[in-house]
């Protein structure tokens, strides 16, 4: 059965102050595609995400997201910043992070209702920190704080999942368990993760994007040193790794 298009991009140009950042994009994210969107720093990456959120607005094209506008679409895609802002002398615990996640637009902080304690409760057990739900945040570790805010992203029970540099400063041991839990969630949502870090790539990714001003996209199998070289203008070696072991090419 053919797979529906999660996000459509056709044509699209944007421009900061006259100065052309992203030109002639197209970019069809399918259902339970997993994208991971790479590019030099400046390239449009952040730019590109922003179109699909709806914070920004194309010069030129159509960004369409479940056949409908970004804006529109909002309440159906879960996002992970890649700044959190979450101060951590905060006096807040895991589970009241997760329930963030729960307050859509219009609505107020509190009081939650059962329903939303039980989808927390649910989220924290699958990014797998159920058990520490009563604790400060700043209490876990820097893997423990990404599922954390992973964790509130699926807590508005999204249908696109959208992660800004997840493994930004993490481990690479750290890096793979992120890895297994998002090959995971894919069985269920349809993943976007943005990068700048070229270094590591899961075989759970399906496709990467390439964007540095244009977009080219390619089948992980496919992208090698040659391919990023390119992208980043000078020589860049890649490592793969697997979903239950790490290993250099």
């Amino acid at each position: 059965m053919e797979k529906c298009a999660v996000v459509e991009i056709e044509k699209v140009f944007f421009a900061y102050d006259g100065e052309t950042v992203l030109e002639d994009v197209n970019l069809t994210i399918c259902e339970k595609d997993f994208i991971w969107i790479v590019g030099p720093n400046g390239g449009g990456k952040t730019t590109l995400v922003k179109l699909i959120l709806g914070l920004l607005t194309p010069s030129g094209g159509a960004v369409r997201v479940f056949e409908k506008s970004p804006q529109q679409a909002r309440s159906k895609i879960g996002y992970m910043p890649q700044h959190a802002h979450l101060d951590q002398r905060f006096p807040v615990s895991v589970s009241d992070v997760v329930l963030m996640g729960r307050l859509g637009e219009g609505r107020r902080y509190g009081p939650f209702s059962k329903k939303d304690r039980q989808v927390a409760y649910e989220v924290l057990e699958e990014v797998g920190l159920n058990e520490f739900a009563d604790r400060h945040f700043a209490s876990l570790s820097g893997g423990q704080q990404r599922r954390l805010l992973i964790a509130r992203a699926l807590a508005s029970q999204p249908q696109l999942l959208i992660l800004d540099e997840p493994t930004a400063n993490l481990d690479l041991l750290v890096v793979r368990e992120l890895y297994e839990l998002l090959h995971k969630l894919n069985s269920q949502f349809t993943i976007v993760m943005v990068s700048h870090d070229p270094a590591f790539v899961s075989q759970a990714v399906k496709n990467v994007v390439c964007v540095n001003r244009k977009v080219a996209v390619h089948p992980t199998t496919a992208v090698g040193d040659e391919v990023l070289s390119e992208l980043y203008h000078g020589h860049v070696r890649m490592v793969r790794h697997g979903h239950s072991a790490a290993e250099k090419e």
